[in-house]
């Protein structure tokens, strides 16, 4: 499982182009799956109870996923008001159809960061999750996991 350090977020994070830095953040924050961010819709977004959700239909489990949004990932979508009146990421104006993209590996390249997927944004997001003593019940139901056997892997973390 890799996961990334803070000091490895930083520097990713300056390498990364705006559109793509706004998502990596936000995957993050939140822990969402690079499917649901992308597809992450304004109509899911409640900035008034600091919250998002991921419909049913849309995540991996075949449950709604509550998404509670941090002060950074509040910022992040407030950020992308008003650029497209659907979707909340956007690149010129279009929705983002791909973040795992080569500006995205080769800012990995650029800084050093070997072996690590898009998705290990959600493994990093977890295990900050863990770190910060988050109960396993508590991050299975934010995670969105149907079995705690999913949740198990990161309490080495703890």
């Amino acid at each position: 499982m890799r996961w990334l350090t803070q000091d490895e977020i930083n520097k990713l994070l300056e390498e990364l182009p705006r559109h793509l830095k706004l998502i990596v953040e936000f995957a993050i924050e939140t822990g969402l799956r690079h499917g649901n961010i992308l597809g992450l819709k304004w109509n899911q977004v409640d900035l008034g109870r600091q919250c998002a959700w991921i419909y049913a239909d849309e995540s991996k489990s075949g449950q709604a996923i509550p998404v509670p949004l941090s002060d950074a990932a509040l910022n992040i979508i407030r950020s992308q008001q008003g650029i497209n009146e659907t979707f909340v990421f956007t690149y010129q104006g279009k929705q983002v159809k791909q973040a795992n993209t080569r500006a995205f590996r080769n800012a990995l390249k650029r800084v050093g960061i070997e072996n690590f997927r898009f998705h290990d944004l959600r493994h990093t997001w977890a295990s900050r999750h863990i770190q910060n003593g988050t109960p396993l019940f508590v991050l299975q139901e934010l995670g969105g996991w149907q079995s705690p056997d999913m949740v198990k892997k990161y309490t080495n973390l703890s």
